[in-house]
């Protein structure tokens, strides 16, 4: 289904994110969590992308898997990293071939060992190229992008990134999906400055539960700027092990998950890092078992 239409029939819809598996045994753990993840009536999928080339292909498998072997909606990441525009264009082909109706479009981080991100001969150098290119080459295709609550790491003048940002949206951008934040204040700021520069897309709240301490210190790499508010640090600080950890992030995911209800966002957006027991913890603290309930 079009993204634009989920949006259409989902006063708030719910979605989860997925990456690639490398081995056997990762790929039945992920097909367990998506089994265990289905009852909740989600909106949709997303599934994370690799610059190389083994790993975009597992991306492909995966998502033409999903696409085949479930009802669910998928949405692919696609980014500018490590291909021209020629590749590019192939690997939309075939997920156009494949009946993948949507795609995720970003300019992706620097290769691993580079600190700076530098484009392909012949290809993208920023991520609105890449939405401009999709919407040409396959105009029924849903395309989003990525906002960030808090602030683009890259972009320190927010006015110029709101301006950058409803640029991909004047492009073609049918929604906005956030990078992850622990402070809903954040979100709504961030909404709200949208809206006042004529930002009309929905756009979707991105939120995963801290399980752990070194999932904590991991946020703070993978998703830079992220800010942990105080009294979730405070929280964390009494816990005496990972599994009380696990509960004060759980708890903590699921206030965000029933304000912004609340608050009539378009989306909620779970990184769930290919694991089910966190967002069924949300689920089950809000006492439903399924997203239709939450509304």
């Amino acid at each position: 289904m079009h993204i634009g239409k989920i949006f259409e029939k989902n006063k708030t819809a719910f979605s989860f994110e997925l990456f690639p598996p490398k081995t056997e045994e990762a790929s039945r753990q992920l097909f367990d969590t998506i089994k265990d993840l289905t009852p909740l009536e989600l909106a949709y999928v997303s599934v994370t992308y690799g610059a190389g080339g083994s790993t975009r292909e597992l991306t492909h498998d995966l998502v033409v898997r999903i696409q085949q072997e479930t009802d669910l909606t998928v949405v692919s990441h696609l980014t500018c990293v490590g291909s021209t525009r020629e590749e590019i264009y192939k690997i939309l082909k075939k997920y156009h071939d494949s009946g993948i109706e949507n795609i995720l479009a970003l300019r992706g981080d620097p290769p691993k060992g580079k600190e700076h991100f530098v484009p392909e001969v012949n290809g993208f150098s920023y991520a609105i190229e890449l939405v401009e290119f999709i919407k040409e080459c396959f105009p029924d295709m849903g395309v989003g992008v990525a906002g960030y609550s808090e602030g683009h790491p890259e972009t320190p003048n927010r006015l110029k990134e709101t301006e950058y940002l409803k640029a991909k949206v004047d492009a073609g951008a049918d929604y906005i999906c956030t990078q992850l934040f622990f402070d809903n204040r954040d979100f709504y700021d961030f909404r709200e400055r949208c809206r006042m520069a004529g930002i009309e897309v929905p756009i979707v709240a991105g939120l995963t539960p801290i399980t752990s301490l070194n999932l904590m210190k991991r946020m703070a790499e993978f998703a830079a700027g992220t800010r942990v508010p105080s009294g979730l640090l405070r929280a964390i600080s009494r816990a005496e092990n990972d599994e009380c950890v696990k509960d004060v992030g759980v708890h903590w995911a699921t206030e965000q998950v029933r304000d912004l209800i609340d608050n009539k966002a378009d989306g909620i957006h779970f990184y769930t890092l290919n694991r089910s027991d966190a967002t069924l913890q949300i689920y089950k603290s809000l006492g439903v078992t399924s997203s239709r309930k939450l509304l």
